[in-house]
């Protein structure tokens, strides 16, 4: 076994703790934000499969108005800078996520699989991956499908699943820090 997996969890403890500290007080701003821009309370809550195929509960910063039922301006721009997902420090700090992994989905995907791609789910969710790098765009890729779920089940999510695969038996510090690196500098020139 990889022994990289043991100073990952080390890593990601250590990490998260740090930037929630430096962070708290965007992270109180954005939460305020939130919550008046949605007339709620915030934060979204929502059960992906984890690690082993366990199910969690993911935290993220709501973008949707409760009652209206879209994006506000401000929503999309917490999206567009990926701010929205600041929340899963916490997530990363409870041993749920890991910094680099796959996106967490919800359940019948990841959860759905049988075989040896069943070996995703030795991962723990992450923050970032290479495959959600490659797929920052998903959403607007889907919106120009004929048939969005068909192009997301039949093309999108095997490739992913076959690049997370690809971590899974690559990962290594110097892995972790290159896409972390790669994510940052895409976040930046969006």
């Amino acid at each position: 076994m990889n022994r990289y997996r043991y100073w990952k969890i080390f890593f990601d403890s250590i990490l998260s703790f740090i930037l929630i500290i430096f962070f708290l007080p965007l992270l109180v701003v954005l939460f305020i934000i939130a919550t008046i821009d949605t007339h709620s309370n915030g934060i979204f809550f929502q059960k992906r499969i984890g690690q082993f195929g366990k199910t969690f509960i993911i935290y993220k910063f709501k973008t949707i108005h409760d009652q209206k039922k879209v994006s506000s301006a401000t929503g999309l721009l917490l999206r567009k800078y990926k701010l929205d997902e600041l929340p899963q420090l916490f997530n990363i700090l409870k041993g749920d996520m890991s910094f680099v992994g796959p996106r967490p989905d919800v359940k019948g995907y990841y959860d759905a699989l049988t075989g040896a791609e069943r070996k995703v789910l030795e991962l723990k969710p992450g923050l970032t991956s290479e495959a959600s790098i490659k797929y920052s765009n998903e959403n607007a890729v889907l919106q120009l499908q004929k048939d969005p779920l068909w192009y997301n089940d039949e093309v999108l999510f095997p490739d992913k699943l076959k690049m997370n695969l690809h971590y899974l038996e690559n990962m290594s510090l110097a892995n972790d820090l290159r896409i972390l690196m790669k994510t940052i500098f895409k976040v930046i020139v969006k």
